[in-house]
């Protein structure tokens, strides 16, 4: 006799086996399906047209190898790097790269065992477009959170048009020839920028779940002794553990809403924070240079004032939209008082635009969470001016304790959900 299947059974059996086969499947021991891995942004940095006196002179960089410097704050097994001509005017020629680890944070010595060549589709060589990025293939180096890896790149031809970041606070080597190999550089330049490089990406199994800190002077470290690693997204990522990236797109005087040194806030986001793969928390903290800049060359008329308080929060809710519509929570930090700025010069009239931006940043529902750090750096006595023990005497940027302050403050119950 041939066994029925559930097409033969009677209405009333048929639903007794649907039942008795999900009690089954229920009772059976559940396997849980193993995570998938994928890439995830370990370090990046921000990059812009740099000014004429962050530029390298012509031909610095003509059969040039060039060897950078970066601390991921992931452990991994796989790394692949980021090379961007965002700012060429031409296609950039890479014929040759490496990673390795450091042989000391400084100096530009390799450990020797650790060189890996970085290939692209399998060729030695890449040829990246006017205003692209490339990513390499993958590369096998055991890489532990916080070592120094060394990128390493040589350029046949002169770049048309230099891509870099300036506010690096880390050593770059510079010498003639493909030394992308070379255990050490002997007679190397050191110059404390990068160039040309945007991103490095490991393979993790594990859930997604990067931080990245999106500002202005403050968060790319103005002041910090260049290779101190000192800049408070230092702090935060370790005392993270080496289990989240945190990742600075900070830029020196960047604003939210017009370009400076470099692209503005709003312009640079998609490349920035949308761009950076396993980012799920977004610090934002700008707008201090928007507001100075409105009076530093001459007063502003109350109609200018009250426009750029419309559009500095126009702007955060238009970031926290579009950062919800990618899965990312935004924690916003509150812009520090800068009345003792002589650069700034702030009057009350600025004074009160930063109140205001402030008191919408606290509000709830414009944004997932606040970190105050007005209320933790201000001078209780002078609340328009940052406190002296903060201060790093310019009335504008913190002092080594002001950074390791705003990096302990960051609540990481928030950035651990």
């Amino acid at each position: 006799m041939p066994v029925a299947d559930g097409r033969h059974l009677c209405p009333t059996r048929r639903a007794a086996a649907l039942v008795l086969t999900a009690t089954l499947l229920a009772a059976a021991p559940a396997e849980a399906a193993p995570r998938a891995c994928t890439w995830q942004a370990a370090w990046s940095s921000s990059q812009l047209s740099p000014a004429a006196d962050a530029q390298l002179e012509p031909g610095a960089l003509r059969d040039a190898t060039l060897r950078q410097i970066v601390r991921p704050s992931l452990t991994a097994q796989r790394v692949r790097v980021r090379f961007s001509n965002a700012f060429g005017r031409a296609p950039l020629t890479i014929d040759a790269a490496t990673v390795a680890l450091a042989a000391a944070p400084v100096g530009g010595a390799l450990r020797p065992t650790t060189v890996r060549p970085l290939r692209f589709a399998g060729h030695a060589a890449v040829t990246v477009p006017a205003g692209a990025e490339w990513v390499s293939d993958a590369a096998d180096l055991p890489l532990r959170a916080f070592d120094d890896l060394v990128v390493s790149l040589h350029l046949p031809v002169e770049p048309d048009g230099q891509t870099a970041h300036p506010g690096s606070r880390a050593t770059s080597y510079l010498t003639r020839g493909d030394q992308t190999a070379a255990d050490e550089l002997a007679g190397a330049r050191a110059v404390d920028r990068w160039y040309l490089l945007a991103g490095v990406e490991v393979e993790r199994c594990a859930a997604p779940g990067g931080v990245i800190a999106f500002g202005d002077s403050i968060t790319d470290g103005y002041g910090v002794t260049p290779n101190s690693y000192t800049r408070w997204t230092d702090v935060l990522a370790r005392r993270l553990g080496g289990r989240t990236a945190v990742l600075n797109a900070g830029i020196g005087g960047n604003r939210v809403l017009l370009d400076g040194l470099g692209p503005s806030a709003l312009a640079r986001l998609d490349r920035d924070v949308f761009g950076q793969a396993g980012v799920r928390h977004l610090i934002l903290f700008e707008g201090v240079n928007d507001i100075g800049v409105l009076t530093r060359d001459a007063p502003a008329s109350p109609d200018q004032h009250r426009a750029l308080v419309e559009g500095v929060t126009g702007a955060f809710a238009q970031i926290v939209a579009r950062a919800h519509a990618h899965g990312i929570t935004v924690h916003a930090a509150t812009i520090l008082p800068f009345a003792g700025s002589a650069y700034y010069h702030s009057g009350a009239e600025s004074e009160a635009d930063r109140q205001a931006i402030n008191a919408w940043l606290r509000l709830p529902g414009n944004v997932d969470s606040v970190v105050d750090l007005e209320q933790l750096l201000r001078d209780p006595a002078r609340p328009a001016y940052l406190a002296s023990r903060y201060d790093s005497g310019d009335g504008l940027h913190p002092n080594a304790a002001g950074y390791r302050l705003i990096g302990e403050s960051i609540p990481l119950a928030r950035l651990r959900r």
